[in-house]
């Protein structure tokens, strides 16, 4: 389970493989100076619903995971999130679609 560091006010509890998703699709907005919202689910464990924060160039965050080795990205995912950020709604977090079938050789 990774965490996302906003404002050094505010964490969210992300697992790794979505944190590291969202990471590059977040640095990619901000790289080009960007600002957009960030939605995610609420898990009933924790009281259910939804959140949302606004991301910016200038907004702290931090991503701190809790496994060392760099995870592998799945493009399609990549694609969807990313679609997703440059939507109106903003970056919704959802879940990892099936990566694509790879050629056999």
């Amino acid at each position: 389970m990774g965490i996302l560091t906003y404002r050094f006010i505010r964490t969210v509890e992300i697992e790794d493989r979505s944190l590291a998703h969202l990471r590059n699709v977040i640095h990619s907005k901000l790289r080009r100076g960007e600002s957009f919202a960030f939605s995610w689910e609420v898990s009933v464990d924790r009281g259910s619903g939804r959140n949302s924060i606004w991301l910016g160039p200038d907004i702290p965050i931090v991503f701190e995971f809790f496994d060392a080795r760099e995870i592998p990205l799945n493009s399609r995912w990549l694609r969807e999130l990313a679609r997703s950020a440059n939507s109106p709604s903003g970056l919704v977090l959802t879940p990892e679609p099936a990566a694509p079938a790879s050629p056999e050789g």
